[in-house]
């Protein structure tokens, strides 16, 4: 591995409706990505449980209490390895549920949390139909954290259509963006890959989505295809549908490379920006 490399591991994991078998098969899939010297692995969005509104209540869990961030703690302590833990409903102390990430040192003390920012309500026709606000309370705080000697910015499944919030995390120093996402059978192939790539390229940065594998009778299909992008759009590492542990070492210097040959951050005309918002 070279010196400007760092090695990410994706769990694309079948979640299914029993919580213990979730955290069971998260914690043996976290296990193997330290058993190939992952220094930062990733869980898919909801990863405890199965993602319908109407069930996040009956999941959540609050923090530190909650089986699920103790399960992830242990195991990053235990494997010397920072953890991204995809999202989980967590229930905070007057009762209000967030789709939440949280994110774990290698020494197991909590660096950080995301509250998915932008609540997925959408009704395509034909498609999906979805209404997060229902249950979810939205966050309110751009997440961006040191570890593993890399900066990275977290957001959740929707928040990666919002390209203010990744040129923020970008502007605040994110050189990998990490995006935990459940995307279904009319948007994932429409969708998934573009704005991975469309991310990546805004910014000058690595992308990572996280999702979860596809379970072929299960009532609600997923996409899957967890992929990691280059700063300059190329697609490094990607899965299909099915269960998969995706390994990656990503090299910062092509982020450097991409930076120095297309400065696109630094011809930025925020003077002209600036204007706009005064109109």
């Amino acid at each position: 591995m070279k010196s400007s490399s760092i090695k990410i591991g994706i769990c694309q994991l079948a979640v299914t409706p029993d919580k213990a078998f979730n955290l069971r098969n998260a914690e043996k899939m976290l296990k193997a990505a330290a058993k190939e010297r992952c220094q930062i692995a990733i869980l898919p969005e909801m990863f405890n449980c199965p993602y319908e509104a109407e069930l996040f209540s009956r999941y959540a869990e609050s923090y530190p209490e909650g089986k699920t961030s103790t399960m992830l703690s242990e195991t990053a302590a235990q494997e010397g390895m920072v953890i991204v833990g995809g999202s989980i409903p967590e229930r905070d102390e007057d009762g209000n549920i967030y789709n939440t990430c949280f994110i774990f040192d290698e020494h197991g003390c909590l660096l950080g949390r995301h509250r998915k920012i932008h609540l997925f309500d959408v009704e395509i026709a034909g498609g999906t139909v979805f209404k997060e606000s229902d249950i979810l309370s939205a966050g309110q705080d751009v997440t961006v954290i040191e570890a593993a000697g890399l900066t990275m910015g977290i957001g959740i499944c929707y928040d990666i259509r919002f390209p203010e919030l990744s040129r923020l995390m970008a502007l605040a120093g994110a050189k990998l963006l990490i995006f935990p996402g459940v995307f279904g059978m009319t948007t994932g192939p429409a969708h998934w890959e573009l704005l991975m790539r469309s991310r990546a390229v805004d910014n000058q940065v690595f992308v990572a989505g996280a999702a979860p594998a596809n379970i072929p009778k299960a009532s609600n299909q997923v996409y899957g295809h967890s992929m990691v992008v280059d700063p300059w759009g190329r697609i490094i590492s990607l899965a299909d549908e099915k269960e998969n542990l995706l390994t990656v070492e990503i090299d910062l210097e092509i982020l450097n490379k991409t930076r120095r040959e297309l400065p696109l951050l630094q011809h930025r005309r925020t003077d002209v920006y600036d204007i706009y918002k005064k109109m």
